[in-house]
């Protein structure tokens, strides 16, 4: 290239002020030859090469599997090396002219070279990405992009070259130029189009996969792929199957284990970093047989304490590790909107210049123009790319919470349940991960924020000098007035979570206990305890209000005040400063920038606060001691140990460490294949021993054994514990027990199996299962029992007291040695004993045939048949039925044999209401908050919004003042007025931020007392149809919604709203003419919005009704962990807790996707406001003042900002967690007995008739009989004969189908409820305590006096144990009333009764659990207590209901017979078959 300096010959002369005249000054502007064959062939391969290393890194580690060759792929790589022949083919051209002699500037030799090579390596890329499994690339769409602008640029101007005179033109190289350039833009029409799916991708098998993945590059920035959900939501409401498959990087199974592998690795860390030296036994590094640790050594362990103190894991970082590296493209796309975000002030700029200069050439305001609009475009781009990055990060973050919290869950010791109680660990799932997502969207802000201020303040600088330091000065007043503020709001947030968690965790025991609620008619009680922590709440909620207006004062008043203060300054430092609209309004578009950042730092701040507890609690959980399955050693069946399945040698075990021992200096072994009962009174330790050899207790000492054959895979121990859904007592025992033998473990615990049920089917299960005869004749057996007659029939008898072992032999070794057991029979024993024995001579009763037909009654321990229904129960994934729940309706199932599908659904799932949320929602929310407040909110809103478009209107005027002589005049009375406005703007705001947020308070105050009240006024039928959380789900996560989010969205959607409006109204002031495009945006704008909300309400509403079976599946599980535990069950029901969660995310990915479709076509919409504004300022620029376009084109700038459309939907769904429906018809209490009804006591059923629904057979028929006042009545039946669905009726639990019942004249049916409950009283099947004091279990509503209270205490043989507790009454009970023995709970249920002392009284299965010394102390007590009263008995222990004046024979719902016991077993009908079952004939 020697010969440079030949000048003319071509034109490639580089001058710079004859490139700008050629360039920007003329009226017809074209770029220099020299320009366009450097610079514009330049930049697209720059790019290219730039992004290449990156782009191949990143496809190398991310390879999704290759794709076929398609028709597309072959198309685009062959125009690949066209597109380098074309290049090659100028290169060579060029080397033949030089040998012909002629010159050639060296430009034209490098630049095809580099474009050859640059089209080379797109080639490459094509071919590398169709290896990897790209479908479609962003990286290629804007390089095809990029040089098709640069052609474009050139091909103009060689066609303007070609269209002068006397122009020589060069034909080849323009003939290779026109070529190039077509084939670039079909290249680029080729890239918008997606390839076919990689082979072997997930989505070939999945049914319904998500679209996202094979989208197109284009349709994935705008989010098109969405569109086909939308139009489907559209025309008709979405179901559940309509949803996509999740992505699999963001499923439970991919995202959850390496949270939990992460954070386990971090613990490990933070184990080790002390200096080691203490011997603890609990080294994890121990061998398996050492545990018996020398006594010594742990007396050494306590002195040597680690000197270093060990530090907590840190949660962040096992966070950040896991979903940091994803979360990381959103900073660039972040750093990247930043930027982009200060061009439309700088642009503004110039427009204004070019307005106020009347020589610039007119194409120079259409470029400024195009800038601006593109700029705009780009920028929402961006933004929402970096959003839907935030919210998936933010959703994996919260399924891996979900999932690490349920894993920890089934392992935590007992003393960390204590400490987490449901209702804390539900919120932990449920409000804790929710601030996780929140924090994911804010979390860049941290840096975002700062560098926001930083660039509008450097640019407020450049524009106004030094006065801008007024303005910060401004701005730095108020950070610590948010700083306080954001304190403040934190101590609140943490109060408020306390009394939540409290409020929740009694609102899980009222709806676990509610049935007991009823039968006593305490709903009021526990409504007033509810509403007390309520009130807590709401006290907490109204700070936070008054501190939520403050700080909206603050914001809302922060920008304007530094804009006022700035402008101040300005004009009064210096007359000859001079306000004209370029100053004012470009600075006013930077305070509308910087208000952002302001405005949100401080909800940064809360939410990182909010999310830093929640981090806490999490941390806490995640930390709980483990369980330690080792404690208890488990052998192969192969070596060793003996002959013994059980070897426990003194051991001591307690339920949390710390505390005294439960059981203390336990030795016993267990032979193989032996039947062991457990005997011993209420409380002495029974059911604790089963627990400790389940490892559900902390051994404290001693050495625990148990053999294992099969392999140590095998469920090693079964476990049984009544807990069931809509079954009747005796059921759920047998759906336990058929579960347990199906299981086919060697060991097998049996936790009292034979107490709920009737003598019958006990002594059938005992024979046919349990027994020495029974099917598990085999196995070790280990039973824990109340029943005498079992014990002649078992090998070895373990008599417990107090927690300790007091005797053990077989019966007759017991008998001999005349101890506590021989003592313990003799009171009992004496009729039943001889009968047993006669009785075991014969092998059965009545023949096979007429065994199999009731158990099939009974329902369910048949072979193949039962353990499919089996599996169904207890699995619950089939139907969302809770096995967490106590609402033993009897049977819902009975006699109905399944005959329909439907009944076989107990349980009703929570179901997604459709349709559009109703204005009578808004309304009924209005009138929540009360009428006067929302209209004054609206009144004060709107003046705030005009005083704002007054006082820019005014600034608008105010510049464009002449100036004279170098200054304006009437500063003064201008400044003034601007400041007037600005004040009344600020107290508008506070005003109606105050009526918002304390209405909001009002509002959520008078939605929870309704529906409390409609929840607890249900029917029994609704709750038993309902899942417990769902309900729960109501009353957490919605009622947050309503307190917490609703008061904030309608402030933002005001805003928003009368932002747009104030926009319209001043573009259409500057620019009349904007009048034609205003409307038809405005069209497409609410086109877009309600093809919105019809899907985005349905997703909404999908996701809310998927979460409630999250928590169910919750509850469920915490309340039967040690089953699962116990069957070694832990791996389904993680897995069913995964698809659960999965299921829920389903939902709520196309939500999020919708709202950034939504905000992209809002923005797009917004972003045509900004077009039409300044083009409009544009084409009528003569005759506006620059103070007009500055104030049109700046507010345009602010609506695109304002986007509408992320607010709009978020309102419509907080509204419709609010509209719940109400379950109850009011119960009137017009017809009010006399308050000493009833006197008698006299009960008549007539022609009763009962069933639990509408679409189910009678339970009860034709019941017709009379009790008189005072007679004690037994009632007895097979399993499922009705007898409990009686007492349910006398209750109306349920409502009659039919004929009636009288009680001293008066029909039951016809009076309050309260009315009826209050007079009679039950012990109930299960007794269910509540969490709190023992005097509020026996008298929640304080009407007796204490000495009344002990009274009935000591009657109920209780008032020794209570004596010896330390709190005496006041001792707290735990949830569920886990803190006292299954007996002395239903001691406690009797000193009820007692307490309540009713003419009435029902005794449902109560004996049932209870050992035999209890029972007769409960029957005593009620023969002696209520010996005028009438008593009905539900039996199952025959010879509780001998004495009694009548017996009621019930079968399959009919009375079958009734008479005096005796005459009844002289007729030898059913009483007498089932009197010989339990051995008392």
């Amino acid at each position: 290239g020697h010969g440079g300096d030949d000048d003319g010959a071509d034109g490639s002369d580089c001058h710079s002020d004859d490139e700008w005249n050629v360039t920007w000054n003329t009226s017809n502007p074209d770029f220099t030859k020299c320009f366009q064959n450097t610079v514009l062939v330049w930049v697209p391969c720059a790019y290219l090469w730039v992004c290449f290393p990156f782009y191949f890194l990143h496809l190398s580690r991310h390879d999704r599997g290759y794709i076929q060759m398609t028709h597309l792929n072959k198309a685009k790589t062959a125009l690949g090396f066209l597109l380098w022949i074309v290049c090659w083919a100028d290169l060579f051209y060029s080397f033949w002219e030089r040998s012909w002699g002629r010159f050639v500037a060296p430009v034209l030799l490098v630049s095809p070279t580099l474009l050859g090579v640059t089209m080379l390596l797109a080639t490459f890329l094509i071919q590398l990405e169709r290896r990897k499994g790209v479908q479609s690339s962003g990286i290629m769409l804007t390089f095809w992009l990029i040089a098709l602008l640069c052609a474009l640029a050139i091909l103009r101007s060689k066609i303007m070259a070609a269209l002068k005179e006397d122009a020589d033109v060069d034909v080849f190289r323009d003939v290779t130029f026109y070529i190039y350039s077509s084939l670039v833009l079909i290249e680029l029409v080729l890239s918008c189009f997606s390839d076919r799916s990689p082979l072997f991708s997930e989505t070939i098998n999945d049914p319904n996969p998500c679209p996202e993945s094979s989208a197109s590059f284009l349709s994935r920035i705008t989010f098109w792929w969405i569109t086909g959900m939308m139009v489907q939501g559209y025309r008709q409401p979405l179901e559940s199957a309509d949803l996509w498959s999740l992505n699999k990087e963001d499923m439970s199974e991919q995202v959850v284990p390496i949270l939990v592998k992460n954070w386990k690795k971090e613990c490990a860390k933070a184990r080790k970093q002390p200096v080691k030296v203490v011997y603890s036994s609990k080294d994890p590094a121990r061998p398996k047989g050492s545990s018996k640790v020398d006594v010594n050594e742990e007396a050494e362990a306590l002195i040597v304490k680690s000197p270093a103190k060990e530090r907590d894991p840190s949660l962040f970082k096992v966070l950040y590790k896991t979903f940091g590296p994803y979360f990381l493209m959103s900073f660039l796309f972040k750093a990247l909107h930043d930027l982009m975000m200060f061009a439309g002030p700088e642009i503004l700029k110039l427009l204004i210049n070019f307005v106020n200069d009347q020589q610039a050439p007119d194409w120079q305001g259409y470029f400024y123009t195009a800038l601006l609009f593109i700029s705009a475009c780009l920028q929402t781009l961006v933004l929402h790319q970096y959003f839907h990055i935030c919210f998936v990060s933010g959703m994996r973050v919260k399924t891996a919470v979900i999932g690490a919290v349920y894993r920890k869950a089934l392992v935590i010791t007992n003393s960390a349940r204590k400490s987490s109680t449901v209702g804390e660990i539900v919120n932990l799932m449920s409000v804790d991960a929710q601030r996780f997502m929140d924090l994911a969207t804010y979390l860049n802000m941290v840096w975002s924020a700062p560098l926001q201020v930083i660039l509008a303040l450097y640019l407020l600088w450049l524009n106004l000098g030094p006065s801008v330091l007024a303005g910060v000065a401004v701005m730095i007043l108020m950070v610590p007035v948010n700083a306080v503020m954001a304190m403040k709001t934190k101590t609140y947030q943490v109060a408020h979570m306390k009394s939540k968690d409290n409020r929740i965790k009694l609102m899980n025991e009222i709806l676990n206990g509610i049935k007991v609620l009823k039968l006593y008619a305490w709903e009021l009680a526990f409504k007033d305890k509810v509403l007390a922590i309520r009130q807590e709440e709401l006290k907490v909620l109204k700070k936070s209000a008054y501190l939520g207006a403050v700080g909206t004062f603050t914001w809302v008043c922060t920008p304007f005040l530094v804009a006022l203060s700035t402008f101040a300054v300005y004009v009064t430092i210096d007359e000859n400063n001079i306000l004209d609209a370029q100053k004012a309004f470009v600075s006013l578009a930077l305070f509308n920038i910087l208000r952002f950042p302001l405005n949100i730092l401080p909800m940064v701040i809360s939410s990182i606060v909010q999310a830093s507890v929640s981090l806490k609690r999490l941390r806490i959980f995640l930390s709980h001691e483990e369980l330690e399955p080792d404690s208890i050693e488990r052998r192969p069946g192969k070596d060793g140990g003996g002959a013994n399945s059980i070897t426990v040698k003194n051991a001591t075990f307690t339920w949390a460490r710390g505390e005294p021992p439960t059981l203390s200096g336990i030795t016993f072994s267990v032979p193989e294949g032996s039947l062991v009962a457990v005997v011993g009174q209420v409380g002495c330790g029974k059911s604790s021993l089963l627990s400790a050899l389940l490892a559900e207790m902390e051994k404290v000492e001693g050495h625990v054994a148990i053999k294992v054959g099969r392999g140590l895979n095998a469920p090693y121990v079964c476990c049984l514990s009544p807990q069931g859904v809509n079954l009747s007592g005796g059921q759920k025992q047998r759906v336990s027990l058929a579960r347990a033998v199906y299981c086919d473990s060697d060991i097998y615990l049996f936790d009292d199996p034979l107490s709920a049920v009737d003598a019958h089917v006990g002594k059938h299960i005992f024979e046919n299962v349990i027994g020495p005869k029974g099917m598990l004749k085999n196995k070790t057996r280990l039973l824990v029992t109340h029943g005498i007659s079992y014990l002649p029939q078992v090998d070895v008898i373990i008599v417990m007291s107090g927690g300790k072992i007091s005797e053990m032999g077989s019966y007759q070794e017991l008998l001999a040695r005349d101890g506590d057991f021989a003592e313990f029979l003799r009171t009992y024993a004496s009729a039943e004993q001889e009968q047993d024995e006669q009785d075991n001579g014969s092998a059965g009763i009545g023949g096979p045939g007429k065994e199999g037909k009731q158990m099939e009654n009974g329902m369910l321990v048949t072979d193949a048949v039962g353990k499919q229904m089996q599996r169904q129960l207890s699995n619950s994934s089939t139907y969302s039925s809770d096995i967490g729940r106590h609402c033993n309706s009897t049977a819902e199932l009975q006699k109905d044999e399944a005959k329909k599908e439907e009944a076989w659904k107990l349980v009703e799932a929570d179901k997604a209401q459709t349709g559009q949320v109703k204005l009578s929602v808004y309304w009924g929310y209005m009138r929540a908050i009360g009428l006067f407040l929302s209209f004054l909110s609206i009144l004060l809103f709107i003046s705030n919004h005009v005083a704002s478009l007054a006082s820019n209107y005014w600034l608008s005027l105010w510049t464009d003042d002449p100036v004279v002589n170098g200054t304006q005049e009437h500063t003064t009375v201008r400044l003034s007025v601007y400041g007037g406005l600005g004040i009344l703007q600020g107290l508008s705001v506070f005003g109606y931020s105050m009526a918002v947020s304390l209405g909001g308070v009002l509002a959520s105050r008078r939605l929870h007392v309704d529906l409390l009240h409609h929840v607890l006024r249900s029917p029994m039928s609704f709750f038993e149809r309902t899942p417990s959380g769902n309900l729960v789900n109501r009353f957490s996560k919605e009622l947050d919604t309503v307190d917490s989010m609703i008061p904030q969205v309608i402030k933002m959607f005001m805003g928003s709203l009368c932002n747009v409006i104030g926009a319209c109204i001043v573009i259409l002031l500057a620019t009349p003419i904007a009048a034609i495009v205003i409307p038809p945006l405005g069209l497409i704008y609410f086109f877009v919005q309600r093809f919105y909300v019809a899907s985005s309400r349905q997703l909404k509403r999908l996701e809310s009704v998927s979460r409630s079976p999250v928590y169910s599946h919750f509850n469920q599980t915490l309340l039967g962990v040690s089953v699962i535990r116990a069957f070694e069950e832990q791996d389904r029901f993680i897995h069913q807790s995964d698809l659960k969660v999965d299921d829920n995310q389903k939902a709520y990915y196309p939500s999020i996707v919708a709202n950034r479709w939504l905000a992209v076509r809002l923005e797009c919409v917004g972003n045509c406001i900004v077009l039409f504004a300044s083009l409009f300022a544009v084409i009528s620029r003569h005759s506006l003042s620059a103070g007009l376009v500055g104030l049109s084109v700046s507010y345009s700038l602010q609506v695109r900002r304002d986007a509408l459309g992320s607010i709009f939907p978020s309102l419509n769904g907080e509204l419709v967690a609010g509209s719940w429906a109400s379950a109850a018809p009011w119960r009137i209490q017009e017809m009010t007995p006399p308050s000493d009804w009833p006197q008698v006591g006299r009960v008549e059923f007539r022609n009763y008739g009962l069933r639990y629904r509408e679409d189910l057979d009678l339970v009860l028929k034709r019941i017709n009989v009379t009790i008189n006042g005072g007679e004690k009545v037994g009632i007895v039946g097979r399993t499922g004969a009705g007898k409990s669905s009686l007492t349910l009726g006398l209750f109306r639990i349920n409502e009659p189908a039919e004929g009636e019942i009288i009680i001293d004249d008066v029909n039951i049916a016809k009076i309050g409820l309260h009315d009826l409950r209050f007079k009679i009283t039950i012990i109930p099947q299960d007794p269910v305590l509540f969490s709190g004091s023992l005097r509020m279990n026996l008298d929640p509503f304080s009407k007796y006096s204490d000495e009344e209270v002990w009274t009935a205490l000591e009657l109920a043989h209780l008032k020794d144990f209570v004596s010896s507790l330390p709190d005496k009454l006041n001792h707290e009970c735990a949830e569920g009333g886990e803190n006292l023995s299954v007996g002395q709970r239903q001691l406690l249920c009797l000193a009820r009764a007692l307490l309540r002392k009713t003419k009435i009284l029902v005794l449902d299965e109560a004996t049932a659990a209870v050992d035999l010394e209890t029972d007769n102390l409960i029957q005593s007590t009620i023969r002696t207590q209520f010996d005028d009263c009438t008593v009905l008995t539900i039996a199952h222990r025959l010879n509780t209901i001998m004495d009694y004046m009548r017996v009621i024979v019930l079968d399959k719902g009919e009375i079958l017979e009734c008479g005096s016991p005796s005459d009844l077993l002289q007729q030898k009908g059913l009483f007498y078959t089932m009197a010989k079952d339990a051995g008392l004939v």
